[in-house]
């Protein structure tokens, strides 16, 4: 009986207490481009280094952020079909000794390292995914309709899991496209 109340007096103080940070990583500007050659996509993640994150981040802890960007084709009366599905993985690093910011590519993308003294500046570069090329126009249909998803996620030491989500070591959001056509629409 003692037990029974005890659980679920337990239970009750851990669904009434607050999170410990609240989500501030939002995706601002997601960009799909259908034109001749490609399906290119821009992605602004805003909040990619929340502020819980800058003392761990200033202590040498890495932070990492994870684009998961997917197209979709619109089915009007089944599932929508996932075509193609592109991740890239940044890293960003503070070296305490000369107090530089290295934010460096570790999956999907091909790029050198970028360092930096501005939190700011480290901050743009490590949120912004410009020109991610999809696939070629002519690989799809130009009658269907398709859409684009992007999953951003941030986390100390990449640890991506529920536990780091409910212990405020990361966060994620989602947010998806308007739903577009490679054929003119008379």
């Amino acid at each position: 009986m003692r037990v029974g109340i005890v659980l679920a007096v337990l239970l009750v103080a851990v669904l009434a207490a607050p999170p410990p940070g609240h989500a501030e990583l939002r995706i601002s500007d997601l960009d799909v481009f259908l034109n001749d050659q490609d399906v290119t996509v821009h992605v602004v993640a805003l909040g990619a280094v929340p502020a819980g994150f800058l003392e761990h981040v200033q202590s040498g802890v890495q932070t990492h952020l994870r684009f998961t960007v997917e197209l979709w084709r619109y089915n009007r009366m089944w599932r929508d079909t996932r075509l193609i599905t592109r991740r890239v993985e940044r890293q960003l690093e503070y070296n305490v000794v000369t107090k530089e910011y290295k934010i460096v590519s570790v999956h999907g993308e091909a790029r050198s390292a970028y360092t930096t003294r501005d939190l700011r500046d480290a901050q743009r570069v490590l949120s912004e995914l410009r020109g991610l090329k999809l696939t070629p126009a002519s690989a799809l249909d130009p009658a269907d309709i398709f859409y684009v998803r992007v999953l951003a996620e941030t986390a100390l030491r990449g640890e991506h899991t529920w536990v780091s989500r409910v212990a405020g070591t990361a966060e994620q959001a989602t947010r998806q496209s308007d739903h577009r056509t490679i054929m003119r629409v008379q």
